[in-house]
């Protein structure tokens, strides 16, 4: 059954078609939290309240093939949540190989081997993170990432903008930033 069907039964109440939804994004959401709260204990608290208030509130999906992204800005949210509360400061350089699950596709893997990609990123301001993760990650079009965030597409487009300028003068600059080729952005 495709995700759009599936939506529409999960806001009539069904259970079962709410938990093949989650089944269906549960990696992608664990390695999103992952990314963000850069361990496994907080990620799954973070997965796990992203799941109870996505179930508590998904008859307020308008748009349901707007699933995945409603879903990664609850997720987001609730992730920045966490590390305000704990105020953690995020080393990604401390990532452990024995911390990511088995089954975990070969584009995380080539994410933990660019290190200072990654080390990077998480030197952005919140806003650029989440555009450059939601835009190459997650490869959302502009339209999607600028109702996701609630600014206009425009700002999305200055963010990324930012973010690209950014990353490269903290990558070493250049004319060919290297990490357009990286796993994490292959636009």
């Amino acid at each position: 059954m495709d995700t759009i069907a599936l939506v529409k039964k999960a806001r009539k109440g069904d259970d079962e078609a709410f938990e093949q939804l989650i089944s269906m994004h549960q990696e992608r959401l664990y390695r999103t939290a992952y990314m963000y709260v850069q361990n496994k204990e907080d990620a799954l608290d973070v997965i796990q309240e992203t799941v109870y208030k996505a179930y508590m509130s998904i008859e307020q999906l308008k748009k349901p093939e707007y699933f995945l992204t409603w879903l990664t800005r609850i997720l987001i949210h609730h992730a920045y949540q966490v590390l305000n509360e704990k105020k953690k400061v995020m080393n990604i350089q401390e990532m452990q190989e024995e911390n990511i699950p088995k089954g975990m596709s070969d584009e995380l893997h080539r994410v933990e081997q660019n290190m200072d990609l990654k080390d990077a990123i998480m030197q952005l301001d919140e806003n650029y993170q989440t555009v450059i993760l939601l835009y190459y990650y997650y490869d959302l079009p502009i339209s999607q990432i600028a109702w996701q965030l609630s600014v206009p597409e425009g700002t999305v487009k200055t963010y990324l903008h930012r973010a690209r300028k950014r990353l490269r003068n903290i990558l070493g600059g250049g004319s060919d930033p290297i990490w357009i080729n990286s796993g994490l952005m292959t636009k």
